[in-house]
């Protein structure tokens, strides 16, 4: 028996905003957004330790999410339930089209990221 890919159409995404350069270097996964957030493409998310669900992230945080993990590929409303989200883990990016949550600047996750392969030009 041979199985087919089947394919559907999830969200609209423009990348020629937020990415910068080099396509060949993206990499994205799906992940669970946690709910009661509104957030646009190029949020710099964060993932929660206990649970796996990713968050805005913010430099104050205690749950693990502080450490930036990856920049989200499409606008997400998770006010009723969480979603699963499209998330950029490796790439070149616009600086000027990522959106920080408190605490973060480009100055102040740069070398981390940088570190896991996300670069902010």
């Amino acid at each position: 028996m041979i199985n087919y890919a089947s394919f559907q159409h999830a969200a609209t995404l423009e990348p020629s905003l937020l990415i910068a350069g080099n396509a060949d270097m993206l990499r994205g996964q799906q992940h669970t957004i946690a709910q009661g957030q509104v957030l646009p493409t190029g949020a710099l998310m964060g993932q929660i330790a206990a649970s796996g669900q990713c968050v805005l992230s913010e430099a104050d945080a205690l749950d693990g999410s502080e450490t930036p993990f990856g920049i989200l590929a499409q606008d997400v409303d998770t006010t009723a339930s969480a979603s699963s989200a499209l998330l950029f883990v490796r790439g070149d990016f616009r600086v000027g089209a990522v959106s920080f949550g408190l605490g973060h600047s480009p100055d102040s996750v740069f070398s981390q990221l940088r570190n896991s392969g996300i670069f902010l030009i």
